[in-house]
């Protein structure tokens, strides 16, 4: 197997220079799709009038977000900050989506910070136009160690409605076979169980997902460089419980690609933006990938291989001028 990865390219700025010449947005523009189903833009979740441009005239009917939390274009934020900047997109979302709409939200506990941001953030969701529906935990199969607490292996999914969307019950079920007996009811005088009144075979995935494999190198869907990658498995699954095909869907961070990709599989049509010109190229590259070979990413390579094919003599060293001010010019 090759080796030829990306770093993490909020940590290398000199990575960040030598790519940002190959990509084809600049801050504010948007890319259409040559067959006229997706849009990518290179914009700002929390700007109004910039998600208004994206989205145009569409009524997106499922909203998938997956927010940097205090890593906001390079800029530390306290909690405080970090729920209105989250408020402003969320109303943003609000406004552009379709009356009856779902929206998912990838929000992390971190459990060394009194758990923040996801309190917070339940919390001001309360002053939204939504209904609580679930919190879903996804579990990691690796986690991080420690030896004075228990190991982390999880992540925090919200799921919210408005109006009365769809949900399809039938992408809920999963993989796993039914082994346990029990829930015993009586039908028609018998004592039943519930693998005997099952109509289905295997479980559903319910609010805890168990059946999906976090993104590593060797994953033919790795996009390398990129810090925090969804599985195609579960945005593919959100995607076919809350939306129709050739409905729209949006998502305002748009980082790897993955929801893009997991609507392009499903028949549906797809806006998606990032801020970084950079994750917004990855997102054109690794659509035109899929579309061209059947590759949903590049395991360990990375997606600028042609224009940069080695990265060896680039180091995780930052250059001397390594504020915040200076990364923001790298990046705009």
């Amino acid at each position: 197997m090759k080796n030829n990865p990306l770093p993490r390219l909020d940590d290398n700025p000199e990575i960040r220079r030598r790519l940002l010449p190959y990509c084809r947005l600049e801050p504010g523009e948007i890319w259409d799709d040559p067959k006229g189903r997706h849009r990518i833009g290179c914009k700002d979740a929390a700007d109004p009038e910039q998600m208004s441009e994206l989205i145009g005239d569409e009524k997106p009917t499922l909203a998938i977000h997956d927010p940097p939390y205090n890593l906001v274009a390079f800029d530390l934020r306290s909690i405080d900050e970090f729920i209105e900047w989250c408020r402003m997109w969320i109303r943003n979302t609000t406004v552009v989506t379709a009356q009856d709409a779902s929206l998912y939200v990838w929000l992390g506990a971190d459990q060394t910070d009194g758990f923040q941001p996801l309190p917070d953030f339940m919390v001001m969701m309360r002053d939204e136009p939504y209904k609580a529906r679930s919190f879903i935990t996804m579990r990691n199969q690796r986690g991080y160690g420690t030896q004075k607490n228990w190991m982390a292996v999880r992540q925090e999914l919200l799921y919210y409605t408005k109006g009365n969307p769809i949900f399809n019950v039938d992408a809920e079920y999963t993989d796993i076979p039914k082994i346990l007996r029990g829930y015993y009811k009586e039908i028609n005088g018998r004592k039943t169980e519930n693998l005997e009144r099952s109509k289905s075979d295997n479980i559903r995935a319910g609010n805890v997902w168990v059946d999906i494999q976090q993104v590593f190198y060797r994953m033919e869907e790795n996009v390398s460089g990129c810090y925090a990658q969804k599985p195609l498995k579960c945005i593919e699954r959100i995607i076919a419980a809350s939306s129709q095909p050739n409905d729209v869907v949006i998502d305002f961070f748009a980082h790897s690609g993955t929801t893009l990709i997991a609507a392009e599989k499903l028949g549906r049509r797809c806006i998606t933006a990032d801020i970084d010109p950079i994750y917004a190229e990855i997102c054109i590259r690794r659509l035109e990938q899929y579309r061209r070979s059947g590759r949903k990413g590049w395991q360990n390579g990375h997606p600028f291989e042609l224009e940069v094919p080695s990265l060896a003599d680039a180091t995780n060293d930052a250059p001397s001028d390594d504020t915040p001010e200076a990364l923001q010019k790298l990046l705009f």
